[in-house]
């Protein structure tokens, strides 16, 4: 590809099917240096053309042909025949093979065709012609499955539209996905895909978010609520407002991110890599001296010994060895995409499955991160001072006036407020037909009753904020309000232990009481609470020399300096959040901690299966290779080793493609 004039260096992705040229060729000119078979090549922005299905005659005809001569081969017993498989079913294996002898490369084909030629060379014609059929047959099938393992990325492409239908200049037109500019309004009927990142304008409508979070079950949207490219729209006609270029969007993110993550070596590929990179000259010399000693020292048979020189030749190629790992990254990544979960590297993945000991925050990750009144104790019997209480605080700042005027919102009582006042650190007050109502804290009221003190103190303890509703001579309510553990919370953590987390541990901002009610609620090993983000990061630090590898989960926000230093960062709801995706090295796209023990798990899987690739990589080529010392080794046996186990770790490798939460 390099040699090409105008092109400065090229870019194979192995797990995304992705070449990147850096320079400047044609499509026809890329095709016609590179040995893609009987793939196309496209411009990434564009659709993958339609597949123009072969006839099976025409796909499968040689093979066929190859196999039949070979039967007439032992049939007739007639080399010409086995010779004529050969050439058949070999074709495209000796083009490739000779050109890079040519160019001195050493790779699978490469010494399949030194293999083959010496078969013919020495006689073997029978054995030749059976190498070269195996060989086909596992190159088809070795195709499929990786096809297989892509095809997670080729399904998120296919998600992201190419074009949408924008207003311009009061006028309807269907623009190409760049020609459409922040700002511009998009028009989408019901069953169409979103094509763009935007926020309603107008419209309502249940949006199928599967595509970026994994979740299946369709989200309610309105006015002002955000959606994504990619989504499906199922119901109501939408306008929307696009927020993001087609190169910013979420799903462009998450394909560019995948892909990336597909793309970079995990540490069990780089000793693979460092491995193959030595162990492929030794067997060649290897190959030689089976060839070679045996007939100069002992006088052995020439013919028998070359032969078993060539076969040390076909079985020792490493093709299982540099297979095994890149197809379990590449399918496990991709799985996890599809179940609403980005992991950024095959490293991060691997490192995950050896995490000992995983830190949470509270908000927005163990929390809904949104207040609510949990209680709201009436001592005053009249029936409208929730409305009282809310049309106070709707005049406040105060974070949590918002809960309050939620909670009222059914109620519908208009209430007027005159000659409203905030006291800065003690509460609010004003007057409402003619009375002078305050919300606060203990501070804004001068005597307050024990058994009311003994209740604020009993809901403080369950981690609530309690303000006190009064006027200036009685208490007439309190409110309690909370951050809403999310329902999943105590079954994850109990997930993780099961799991064989060691520690689980909350990390928070907020105080101690709250802190300590949430950890017990959710089952949390350790908690520690009225910590500053610095504080996170030292802590993070004493966990990792303490157990080794560490998780972190956060919001990725104010969580960025102890995500970033944990041995894995997750972050919580990646989906349209820039922060979470830069942050964090592994992002919960729709928000729910149910995803966590199923990355864990899968992560764990990987390991394993990669594990079992690699064993099973050695083992049987040590075993095939024990067969040259009573000279049992034959071509067709090593054919079977190498090509075999190829076959054998690519399809456990897909395995992963099953791991469900």
């Amino acid at each position: 590809m390099q040699h090409l004039d105008g092109v400065v260096d090229a870019k194979v992705n192995f797990g995304a099917s992705k070449l990147t040229v850096f320079g400047s060729a044609t499509l026809e000119e890329l095709h016609e240096a590179g040995a893609f078979e009987k793939l196309t090549i496209y411009p990434e922005k564009e659709k993958p053309p339609a597949a123009q299905k072969e006839p099976f005659w025409k796909r499968y005809g040689l093979l066929g042909l190859s196999l039949l001569f070979i039967l007439g081969g032992y049939i007739f017993s007639k080399d010409i025949l086995f010779a004529a498989a050969i050439l058949l079913g070999g074709f495209p294996l000796f083009k490739t093979g000779l050109k890079n002898l040519l160019r001195l490369d050493f790779d699978m084909k490469t010494l399949m065709t030194i293999a083959i030629i010496g078969a013919a060379i020495i006689g073997e014609w029978s054995e030749g012609a059976v190498v070269v059929i195996l060989f086909a047959i596992s190159e088809v099938l070795e195709g499929y499955s990786m096809d297989k393992a892509r095809n997670s990325i080729r399904s998120l492409m296919e998600m992201a539209p190419t074009e949408a239908i924008v207003v311009r200049n009061g006028q309807e037109v269907l623009l190409k996905a760049e020609d459409i500019e922040v700002g511009d309004i998009m028009h989408v009927k019901p069953g169409q895909i979103i094509a763009m990142d935007g926020i309603i304008v107008e419209g309502h409508s249940s949006v199928n978010q599967a595509a970026i979070t994994g979740e299946s079950v369709p989200v309610e949207k309105a006015v002002q609520d955000e959606v994504f490219a990619g989504t499906l729209n199922e119901e109501g006609f939408l306008k929307i407002k696009v927020t993001r270029l087609s190169d910013d969007t979420t799903i462009a993110k998450i394909i560019h991110l995948v892909e990336e993550a597909q793309a970079e070596k995990a540490p069990s590929q780089q000793f693979v890599d460092r491995f193959a990179k030595y162990y492929t000259p030794a067997i060649m010399v290897v190959a030689a001296l089976v060839a070679v000693v045996p007939p100069l020292i002992f006088s052995a048979n020439w013919s028998e010994w070359i032969y078993q020189g060539l076969a040390v030749l076909v079985v020792s190629c490493p093709c299982a060895l540099v297979i095994s790992t890149p197809v379990s990254i590449v399918t496990a990544i991709g799985n996890a995409a599809r179940n609403g979960v980005l992991i950024k590297g095959g490293s991060y993945l691997e490192e995950l499955g050896a995490v000992k000991a995983i830190a949470f925050d509270k908000t927005g990750t163990l929390t809904k991160g949104v207040p609510v009144v949990t209680n709201f104790i009436n001592y005053s019997g009249d029936e409208n001072l929730l409305t009282i209480v809310a049309a106070l605080e709707s005049m406040s700042q105060h974070p949590l006036a918002s809960a309050i005027i939620k909670k009222a919102a059914y109620l519908n009582i208009e209430n007027q407020v005159e000659e409203f006042s905030s006291i800065t650190g003690k509460g609010i007050k004003g007057l409402i037909n003619g009375i002078e109502y305050r919300v606060g804290n203990t501070k804004l009221f001068d005597s307050i009753p024990r058994e009311v003190t003994e209740q604020i103190s009993f809901l403080q303890n369950e981690g609530k904020t309690v303000m006190i509703a009064g006027t200036d001579k009685k208490i007439l309510a309190l409110i309690a309000v909370a951050d809403e553990v999310r329902e999943s919370s105590p079954t994850v953590i109990e997930r993780l232990h099961q799991l064989g987390i060691q520690q689980t541990i909350l990390l928070t901002g907020d105080n101690k009481a709250t802190a300590a009610a949430i950890g017990r609620h959710v089952g949390m090993n350790r908690i520690e609470a009225e910590l500053l983000p610095e504080d996170k990061l030292d802590f993070i630090k004493k966990l990792k020399s303490q157990f080794g590898r560490v998780a972190m989960v956060g919001d990725g926000v104010n969580d960025a300096p102890a995500l970033a230093s944990a041995t894995v960062g997750i972050a919580m709801g990646g989906a349209g959040t820039d922060t979470a995706l830069e942050t964090a090295d592994i992002a919960l796209m729709n928000d729910d901690l149910k995803k966590l023990p199923f990355t864990i798990k899968l992560s764990r899987k990987t390991l394993q299966i990669i594990k079992q690739n690699i064993a099973l990589s050695l083992v049987v080529k040590l075993l095939a290779l024990l067969l040259v010392v009573p000279g049992w080794l034959t071509l067709w046996i090593a054919i079977f080793a190498d090509m075999g186990v190829t076959l054998l770790v690519t399809l456990n490798g897909l395995r992963l493609l099953r791991v469900k939460e």
